[in-house]
């Protein structure tokens, strides 16, 4: 993911961004900040710019909450459960979300917006209760802009201050990297693990 970024930028970040908002559990807590570090001068041939990173993050799950909601409104539950599997979409995660926003109704797209996890989910039950397309894109924008400035504005500040923090630990460059790459792993092997877990007590 980080040499995705680094590699293609804004669109990188925009894709990631679609994705993550359209279901599919990519943690944005790192790919924002890791942007939002390029955009401070973590790598400096992948040197982006802070607003355009929060903009175009903000642009992308728009569009991928978008596709998320339609999919619910065309299609429900049932499609969801019968293909979820293929992007590590679980049952567990889709009552959840349900749950969510049956609880808080309309404002739980905002407030969803703003929670890990429920925040890639919380488009689908938006679209199966039929939510205004209106009120959904300007809820799903609100919470999307806070998020993503927060996670890219933290990023920012420790690509600024990069090279001291590399003065000061030699190889300072790759643990970070390693440990990204590693947190991302165990992320996507977790998400695996539930999706076998599921299908196999479905199978029992």
């Amino acid at each position: 993911m980080e040499h995705f970024l680094t590699t293609w930028g804004y669109l990188a970040l925009f894709l990631l961004a679609v994705g993550e908002s359209a279901c599919i559990p990519i943690p944005s807590e790192v790919t924002m900040t890791f942007a939002g570090a390029l955009a401070g001068g973590l790598v400096a041939s992948g040197k982006l710019n802070l607003p355009a990173v929060i903009l175009v993050g903000t642009v992308g799950e728009l569009g991928g909450a978008f596709i998320a909601w339609g999919v619910g409104v065309t299609g429900g539950r049932v499609l969801v459960e019968r293909y979820g599997r293929f992007i590590l979409l679980t049952k567990k995660d889709l009552d959840r979300a349900e749950n969510w926003f049956r609880r808080n109704g309309d404002w739980g797209v905002l407030v969803g917006r703003l929670l890990p996890v429920i925040r890639t989910f919380v488009s689908l039950p938006a679209g199966i209760a039929e939510m205004s397309p209106v009120r959904f894109g300007v809820f799903t924008v609100i919470g999307s802009l806070v998020w993503d400035s927060v996670l890219a504005g933290i990023g920012y500040e420790v690509g600024k201050n990069w090279q001291q923090i590399a003065s000061k630990f030699t190889d300072a460059g790759y643990v970070v990297v390693a440990l990204a790459v590693l947190a991302i792993v165990a992320f996507l092997a977790h998400r695996l693990r539930e999706v076998v877990a599921e299908r196999r007590s479905m199978a029992d």
